[in-house]
């Protein structure tokens, strides 16, 4: 099962790297970064890598339409949450085996919820499990839901592009390794920084 499972996955992933070559590649990258923010299971990275690769010059373009994609998306996976939890939003979770910590999100939402999204851009946790949860019940509020993905988001595609357009191809073996874990790095030294602005470390 996982194997298939697994096999599938990499499918979409060789689909997905597909569009780089296509006329239409920026709307297409657009439309995963829109789409991955509520459901789909493949991160919008995959396409900009393929894409930054090819032509590291425009890795900041291609990292800016991820985020607005990304932004975008983050409404519908809110209005999902919002007005279709039952029907689709809890089969979204269940799909993705996250449904233990979508509890976990809504209680860290009512601890500190800007931060909360802002560090969803940066882990392993789907990014669609943090939409959904602001809209159940509305949790939380649109706008810091935009802010914050906005900001978390965009910090790490950015983060990618610079590593493309400053390195080219020579990162997108290390990307695919270790994506997670170097945007998680980020994460932790941005939030430490802002910490220690306010004097609590």
């Amino acid at each position: 099962m996982i194997q298939s499972i697994s096999a599938f996955l990499h499918r979409i992933k060789a689909w997905v790297e597909g569009f780089a070559q296509k006329p239409n590649a920026l709307w297409a990258l657009f439309i995963i970064a829109f789409v991955e923010s509520s459901f789909f299971p493949i991160p919008p990275d995959v396409l900009l890598i393929a894409l930054a690769v090819t032509n590291p010059k425009k890795s900041f373009l291609y990292a800016g339409i991820c985020m607005l994609g990304s932004v975008c998306g983050a409404f519908l996976g809110y209005y999902i949450g919002y007005a279709f939890f039952e029907t689709i939003g809890s089969g979204i979770l269940e799909f993705y085996g996250v449904s233990e910590q979508f509890q976990s999100v809504l209680d860290r939402y009512r601890e500190n919820a800007w931060l909360t999204i802002f560090v969803a851009g940066f882990t392993p946790i789907p990014y669609k499990v943090f939409t959904i949860a602001a809209g159940f019940r509305e949790t939380i509020d649109l706008g810091t839901l935009a802010l914050a993905s906005l900001v978390g988001r965009g910090a790490r595609f950015f983060l990618v592009g610079g590593l493309l357009y400053f390195f080219g191809p020579r990162m997108k073996e290390y990307l695919d390794k270790h994506l997670e874990k170097l945007t998680l790095a980020l994460a932790i030294l941005f939030i430490a920084g802002i910490l220690l602005v306010k004097g609590v470390l």
